[in-house]
């Protein structure tokens, strides 16, 4: 079975490509980000001080992003890692505007995370293009 990486190493990709070494270093940040913002909303919902229905852009964003990794490594189907980022980029800002009003803080957070996705669907584009 051919590494996930030895995959990645073999695609045309545009300069602007980052080393793949980053990628870890890069998501084990935001994931901490998305751990403590996530986390707190889905505390306050338990605590019933926010509706259940804030769950859903969290739950969409976090199906989304996992399913990218399956899409994109397994499946190698840019087609659908492609659309798939974009649900993930459109659900961060989805999250961001359902909390700017009860936690700006929470949006706040969401922006490193909304920056990386931005330059990921970029990087998916060009990847999807070249390929």
């Amino acid at each position: 079975m051919e590494l996930m990486s030895d995959f990645y190493l073999e695609l045309a990709k545009p300069f602007f490509a980052p080393p793949g070494w980053l990628f870890g270093p890069v998501w084990g940040f935001l994931y901490l980000l998305i751990l403590i913002s996530f986390g707190w909303v889905v505390w306050q919902v338990g605590q019933k001080k926010f509706s259940p229905k804030l769950l859903w852009p969290l739950g969409i964003n976090l199906a989304s992003n996992l399913s990218w990794t399956y899409f994109f490594f397994e499946l190698r189907n840019f087609d659908l890692a492609l659309l798939d980022i974009f649900i993930v980029w459109g659900s961060i800002l989805w999250i961001m505007h359902m909390m700017w009003r009860r936690k700006p803080w929470v949006s706040w957070i969401q922006i490193p995370y909304l920056l990386w996705v931005s330059f990921a669907a970029v990087l998916m584009v060009s990847i999807w293009w070249m390929n």
